[in-house]
């Protein structure tokens, strides 16, 4: 099974359904940054996640790293446990639990 991103009914928000592992993720980044473009903050609602792994957290990361570099606001929203203890161990917890705002250029 694939992982899934669905546009919410506001303007830039987001869910990701279904599993967000290494064999799950492929296609995903492209998909999503397509769907994000339009928007200049995002909120990804992350509550329908039924598994993850490091892939996924690498994954929910480039979005940052993508919403950085394009001048975007990526805020993500119920973030299941499994993630933050992976995030947590990997020390990157603080960029999904308060999102990531574009701070200009340095």
């Amino acid at each position: 099974m694939r992982a899934t991103i669905v546009e919410g009914d506001e303007e830039g928000t987001f869910s990701i359904e279904g599993p967000l592992t290494f064999d799950s993720v492929g296609g995903l980044l492209d998909r999503a940054t397509k769907l994000f473009e339009p928007h200049s903050r995002i909120v990804v609602d992350l509550s329908s996640i039924t598994d993850s792994d490091s892939a996924g957290l690498a994954l929910l990361i480039e979005w940052v790293t993508w919403a950085n570099h394009s001048v975007r606001e990526m805020i993500y929203e119920n973030t299941p446990e499994k993630l933050l203890n992976i995030a947590a161990i990997s020390e990157v917890e603080g960029l999904l639990e308060a999102g990531e705002r574009w701070k200009g250029f340095m």
